[in-house]
């Protein structure tokens, strides 16, 4: 296992200095998945939910929470993100929603927590915006399915 970089030597929590790491282009994808009745579904299909535009909304609020990262997690850097996308789609088999984020920036640190953000505010957003129709509704499955760049390389879950 890898060592913990957010201690410092006494098992302080500490911000990492990557002020040494060399600045190179960096990628992650995030995925998650919110579950649902097939009726609730069937409203973000049809757009009669009553909050409006399920996906279309969720997607901004993702691009938002991948901005937001280093607000929200206490040791995170603020990056120069360079792209986000959110990317929701409509699964009948599952059923629900399935949500992948992709978070690129040039810098000396990953993306990785960015992207886990953009996929988990999308998430929320999907249930906030159903939660009148159905509050049983379960997200699940996040993780990094991909991460590029900087000195440990690629990570890529494959399937």
């Amino acid at each position: 296992m890898a060592e913990l970089t957010h201690f410092d030597g006494q098992g302080a929590a500490h911000m990492v200095d990557v002020s040494g790491k060399a600045v190179t282009d960096r990628v992650a994808v995030a995925e998650c998945y919110v579950k649902m009745q097939a009726q609730t579904l069937e409203k973000v299909m049809e757009g009669t939910a009553k909050k409006g535009d399920v996906l279309g909304v969720a997607r901004l609020a993702g691009i938002m929470g991948a901005k937001k990262c280093s607000d929200l997690i206490p040791l995170c850097h603020p990056l120069p993100i360079t792209k986000v996308s959110v990317d929701l789609e409509v699964d009948a088999d599952l059923p629900g929603v399935r949500i992948t984020a992709t978070v690129k920036a040039t810098g000396q640190t990953g993306v990785e927590m960015e992207a886990l953000t953009a996929a988990s505010t999308a998430a929320l957003t999907v249930y906030d915006m159903l939660k009148a129709a159905e509050k049983s509704m379960e997200i699940g499955g996040l993780r990094v399915v991909l991460k590029d760049g900087g000195k440990s390389g690629r990570y890529e879950v494959t399937p």
